[in-house]
């Protein structure tokens, strides 16, 4: 397992300096002048391009690029453009509230999604399955943004019942929680309905139940584990896009964390933070994909690693 941990650890290296060709290029690739911004509506010719020497934005693309990595290999993302604030200083206010939001949003979303998928599973055909599968269809079908605006109206608006926006409180995570957690509840819902009907089709399935084994034994002990490597699959993917996709839910519901800021960011042209942000996430990516990979380990013993 340790030498498999370090070769993948090591296979990130070529995977970040790919990643981090890709994000330079495409963030200077976006329209507008990020030292006009800078120097004001009112500025002068002479003042931009003293603003853009002092940003560096005169220099050639391939010596701009050199000092972007070496930067981040001394752990210096740089300085934002709007705020004039260390990047990692900016990036650090706003990272708990977002890993907070998709904590809670994907716990109650797998909750919720491995119910509703093995009570359909079991029920197959009934009307427990029917309606679980409504819900999951309905769930995917809502899209985050429309669901929290219909939230805010009915719940804030109507009801008074909790807060249009901002984070500090319980009742701050509910509608946000729910708006970005809704459509993996839905897939996870409609997957492991598919991995257990998948796994009631085995001998050992059908052997238990020839048995006599209560059918509660047969799903969470003898059917669980196994459907669990997919649906671990899953749970790590999903949980991956609740970190980089909290963009739109944030902004909604005002927010303080990285997507809002990513959204600002780009309104704003500020090329630091855009490339600090997308090169996290991508190493998110990278490292709950391995996690995933570890926990398959942990869910089914007869796996090994070398």
């Amino acid at each position: 397992m340790l030498n498999y941990l370090i070769r993948r650890l090591l296979g990130i290296v070529p995977v970040m300096a790919v990643i981090a060709v890709l994000v330079f290029s495409f963030v200077h690739m976006l329209p507008g002048d990020p030292a006009r911004l800078v120097a004001g509506p009112d500025a002068t010719a002479d003042d931009v391009a003293l603003v853009r020497s002092d940003l560096g934005l005169d220099k050639p693309l391939h010596e701009q690029f050199l000092t972007f990595v070496g930067n981040i290999v001394q752990g210096d993302f740089g300085t934002s453009l709007k705020t004039r604030r260390p990047v990692a200083e900016e990036i650090g206010e706003r990272l708990m509230p977002t890993v907070w939001l998709s904590v809670v949003s994907m716990v109650w979303a797998v909750i919720a999604g491995l119910l509703i998928g093995v009570l359909s599973a079991v029920k197959r055909g009934r009307w427990q399955d029917y309606g679980g599968m409504i819900l999951a269809v309905s769930g995917i079908s809502f899209p985050p943004f429309w669901l929290g605006l219909l939230m805010i109206g009915v719940f804030s608006v109507d009801l008074g019942w909790l807060p249009t926006g901002g984070y500090g409180t319980w009742q701050h995570f509910v509608m946000p929680s729910i708006a970005l957690g809704l459509t993996v509840a839905a897939v996870m819902a409609r997957f492991t309905r598919s991995a257990f009907i998948e796994i009631f089709r085995e001998d050992y399935v059908r052997t238990a139940r020839a048995k006599g084994v209560f059918e509660r034994s047969v799903v969470w002990k003898h059917t669980l584990r196994n459907a669990l490597i997919p649906v671990i699959t899953m749970v790590g993917l999903q949980f991956g896009f609740l970190l980089g996709g909290s963009i739109v839910v944030e902004t909604v519901f005002t927010w303080p964390g990285l997507g809002r800021l990513l959204v600002d960011s780009v309104s704003y042209r500020d090329y630091p933070v855009i490339q600090a942000e997308i090169l996290l996430f991508s190493i998110e990516f990278i490292l709950i994909n391995l996690a995933v990979d570890v926990l398959y380990a942990f869910a089914n013993p007869e796996i090994r690693y070398r």
